[in-house]
């Protein structure tokens, strides 16, 4: 498909480079973050379910439905700005300049590069029961030596001969959360690369993708974006992968790399952008915009408050969720036969593996813990 007219202002989104390192998301106070939840978001049903699907703001629908609107009309709005936009926001929230970051729509298409960069031979460390997206594309790779070991056990795994260990900052089914710093620490001892999803992370975790190889995260969950849109950061030196996917986007100068071979691939990480979502991408800089302003330590405080008032509830019933302090995803063993009992009673969670999963984030309140444990109870 065309990329659009070249003079519709997007060769000045794609030259147009950013410093993002002069700002940084600054933790707002609890009042700023309800009068912003109260501006952005108006659900109609108790929703605890951010693990799947997060929640998009205001902001974001408006930005979506005047692109689109922009298109309708005959005169397209400049969204490959709005990509620069949503990936600097990223990168800002990340810690990392802007030139280390990738737009995608996926973390499994990111997780294929890094496999396909691997040796034939190469071990492969990833955590027991993680998330497909993390570890499908290593075992698709029948030359690659793929080896798991329980979360709690990641670091120690680690040994002679591993090349990369790949693991999701916080795991889908039951929220635990793995120790990076551990982890890092003995793959460098061993000479292996890391690489983390932050899918379950990045949006109320202190996110630092400088400190790992490689970090990926799908956006349309904690980061409150539309779905196709995701990101990957790479070193500096750009990680030694070949962009094996590499469109007219992935070019220097993409306008100029719409036909035959591309003659020069940008010299940042944006050689490994796949061809974007634009309406997702002009929801996604708004989003990311609502999360700077809010701050991630102050929306990190909140979620995590009313997941502790959760399992404060929990135990008062008798009940035992998995082990995930510092999480907000609660995994109730057991309990995941109730998600549609609760579903009709206007209470959305998920049903993971069996147990019960309930997501707490910034647009929650006490109440919502609160009539949860009541469905639970009754």
């Amino acid at each position: 498909m065309d990329g659009g007219p070249k003079e519709s202002g997007g060769m000045e989104s794609f030259e147009h480079r950013q410093d993002p390192t002069d700002a940084t998301a600054r933790p707002a106070a609890p009042e700023v973050l309800a009068r912003t939840v109260a501006a952005e978001f108006a659900p109609r049903t108790t929703y605890l379910n951010t693990a799947s699907t997060g929640l998009l703001p205001r902001r974001a629908v408006d930005a979506m439905h005047t692109a689109v609107e922009s298109v309708a009309a005959g005169r397209p709005a400049d969204m490959f700005a709005d990509v620069e936009a949503a990936r600097a926001a990223y990168a800002r929230l990340t810690g990392v300049s802007a030139d280390r970051v990738a737009a995608g729509g996926s973390v499994a298409v990111y997780t294929g590069l890094i496999a396909q960069s691997l040796p034939a031979g190469a071990e492969v460390l990833t955590a027991e029961g993680d998330f497909s997206s993390v570890v499908n594309p290593f075992h698709v790779r029948p030359d690659l030596k793929v080896r798991a070991a329980p979360l709690e056990a990641l670091a120690d795994a680690v040994r002679p001969g591993t090349a990369l260990v790949a693991v999701s900052a916080a795991q889908s089914a039951d929220g635990r959360i793995a120790d990076l710093a551990a982890i890092r620490a003995a793959a460098r001892a061993h000479g292996a690369r890391t690489f983390v999803d932050t899918s379950q992370a990045g949006g109320w975790f202190p996110v630092a993708a400088g400190d790992d190889d490689f970090t990926a995260s799908v956006a349309f969950k904690w980061l409150l974006c539309p779905r196709g849109v995701s990101f990957l950061t790479v070193p500096a030196d750009l990680g030694g992968l070949t962009p094996v996917f590499a469109g007219w986007v992935a070019g220097e100068h993409p306008w100029d790399s719409c036909y035959g071979p591309v003659a020069e691939l940008a010299r940042s990480a944006r050689r490994f952008d796949e061809s974007p979502s634009l309406f997702s991408y002009a929801g996604a800089r708004a989003s990311l915009g609502m999360l700077e302003e809010v701050g991630v330590d102050a929306v990190r405080a909140h979620d995590l408050a009313l997941a502790d008032r959760f399992r404060a509830g929990l135990d008062r019933l008798g009940l035992r969720p998995v082990a995930a302090p510092g999480s907000p995803i609660v995994s109730v063993p057991r309990l995941g036969a109730r998600q549609r009992e609760l579903s009709r009673a206007g209470i959305e969670v998920s049903d993971r593996a069996g147990s019960l999963r309930a997501a707490f984030h910034l647009y929650n309140s006490a109440a919502d813990v609160d009539r949860l444990l009541d469905a639970l109870d009754g």
